[in-house]
């Protein structure tokens, strides 16, 4: 078993959390609270996972809400002890009104990141619904009571978040305001500025959708009134997304993807998803045997070079699985990650594709007393996402369309209906086929060089959960650039720019991703948790 290791040396130097009964890890106390309050009410995991969503959309509008997308890994146990490994996506496509070469024709070499182009039908809301379908055990408008209350009655923003509104509201500033963008300022910014860090936000028209999602299963989204509002409002604005798109979308009960890490397989959600990302990178560095000094110049010059590889090659390959070419086989053959090894030395390389035919999100994780396990994200991708919202309604579209390009013949070009290269990624591992738990790394393309980081931190460095996740990052940044945290070791950021590595120290800790995770032990039941330190983490337990 993972060794659950009351020493932490890393920043908070915190002790992990231990809980028997049900665990919900997420980065905001009140959506954690109201995931473990569902679970004291008798619900399951899923339920918990369910409330957790709902409440961040509330609590943490500037990484995700109803207008955005999600994926989960849950883990569901049976009465004989075992259990089985279900995945999610909920990812959603883009409009079919909207083609590569209407996007030129308004002027642009790139996706933009703002307005209505990037805006891909929101999978959130059918992911909750889908869900609770599936494997929930309480009643779905009950799920989501705790969030219409964050909503209706306020909450007091919490002081990271405050940092993240301001930074969006001076970047939504800097650009100017049109029909489509004008109702984002109405509904976070209604003073003009974001709220400070213990000021009260309150928005009546996002409790009155999750009343109405709740209600109506959140079919209204996708075959109802608020499918009719979204169609209405781009219509007016010059969008491209229709009700058709919307009644047309479905979640995709798909088989995750896996890879053996010393012993223990690392499970992610399969292509449109990155996550088959950290499993090529992991795939890599399995290959030089045991390593045990995390602080090790070696180590952390393998871990970049490994990382830079398995990027470049998922940014050619990895696109909505019904357009690869490529086989997800061929990229996580052993052969293969042989043949990318190879190309590792001792100075840094400018990284390239190689041919496998040779050779703004929010992460929680949930756990209940019975085996049932949750690993779940949601998205809108950068921060508040498009800057559009729906009227009246607290609906803030996200810009998962970014995502695409405009390349022509490249697997991921935007094209009518199809799903863009996703960044969002949850993660699991099991043993011997019983599962440890759930984890996960949130940030943009941050998310599979922390999962591969805290994959490493447990299963090689040996730390608990909280200290994995304590641990300083780095972030792969492209080309040779490497950008570390404040509290890596000065000598070894030297000796990394001696082997060639353009080295940036960068003090915004927010910008290395936020994660959770959570450990079961097989034997006793007991639950291990870590929280997210670069954020205003909690977990709840009962």
């Amino acid at each position: 078993m993972i060794p659950f290791s009351q020493t932490n040396p890393y920043r908070s130097q915190r002790s992990a959390t231990y809980a028997r009964h049900g665990m919900v890890s997420a980065t905001q106390p009140m959506a954690a609270q109201a995931g473990r309050d569902i679970l004291a009410r008798g619900g399951n995991a899923v339920d918990a996972a369910i409330a957790t969503a709902a409440a961040l959309t509330v609590v943490e509008p500037t990484s995700n809400g109803i207008g955005g997308d999600a994926f989960a890994l849950v883990w569901i146990a049976d009465a004989q002890g075992g259990g089985a490994l279900h995945g999610l996506n909920a990812s959603g496509r883009s409009p079919q009104s909207l083609t590569r070469q209407a996007v030129l024709d308004a002027g642009h070499e790139a996706m933009p990141r703002d307005g209505w182009i990037p805006v891909t039908v929101p999978g959130a809301p059918s992911a909750w619904a889908a869900l609770a379908e599936r494997f929930g055990r309480l009643d779905f408008a009950e799920l989501l009571e705790p969030a219409i209350k964050l909503a209706r009655y306020g909450f007091p923003v919490s002081p990271v978040i405050s940092q993240m509104w301001q930074r969006a509201v001076a970047t939504f500033n800097a650009e100017p305001r049109n029909s489509a963008t004008a109702h984002w300022f109405e509904t976070f910014a209604p003073h003009g500025d974001a709220p400070q860090p213990g000021d009260i936000f309150i928005s009546e028209a996002h409790a009155r959708t999750l009343d109405e999602l709740a209600h109506t299963r959140c079919e209204s989204f996708y075959r109802g009134d608020l499918a009719r509002r979204i169609d209405e409002f781009s219509r007016q604005t010059g969008g491209y997304l229709r009700a058709s798109d919307l009644a047309d979308h479905r979640v995709e009960w798909v088989e995750p993807i896996s890879t053996r890490y010393r012993g223990v397989d690392i499970w992610e959600i399969p292509p449109n998803g990155q996550g088959i990302i950290a499993l090529m990178a992991l795939n890599i560095v399995s290959g030089y045997g045991d390593l045990h000094a995390r602080d090790d110049l070696t180590v952390l010059h393998r871990q970049c070079e490994t990382m830079k590889l398995a990027y470049t090659d998922g940014h050619k390959y990895v696109a909505h699985a019904e357009h690869m070419r490529t086989p997800v086989d061929a990229l996580l053959s052993a052969e293969y990650a042989a043949t990318r090894r190879d190309l590792i030395g001792e100075h840094a390389l400018d990284p390239f594709p190689g041919d496998p035919y040779s050779g703004g999100t929010v992460y929680f994780a949930t756990a209940d007393g019975d085996g049932n396990m949750v690993s779940f994200i949601q998205s809108n991708y950068h921060d508040f996402g498009s800057g559009i919202v729906v009227p009246d309604t607290g609906i803030n579209l996200q810009d998962r369309g970014f995502g695409f390009t405009l390349e022509a013949g490249h697997d991921n070009t935007l094209a009518p209906g199809k799903k863009p290269f996703h960044t969002i990624i949850p993660g699991f591992m099991t043993r011997d086929g019983e599962p440890i738990g759930p984890f996960g790394v949130m940030g943009g393309f941050m998310q599979p060089q922390g999962h591969m980081q805290v994959v490493m931190n447990l299963l090689d460095f040996g730390l608990n959960p909280q200290a994995a996740l304590d641990a300083p990052r780095w972030q792969w940044m492209g080309g040779r650039r490497i950008a570390v945290e404040q509290e890596y070791p000065p000598h070894l950021v030297r000796a990394m720019a001696e082997r060639g590595h353009d080295m940036h120290v960068n003090h915004d800790s927010t910008r290395f991703g936020r994660g959770q995770i959570i450990i079961r032990d097989a034997a006793t039941g007991v639950l291990c948790g870590g929280t997210e330190p670069r954020a205003d983490s909690s977990i709840a337990v009962l």
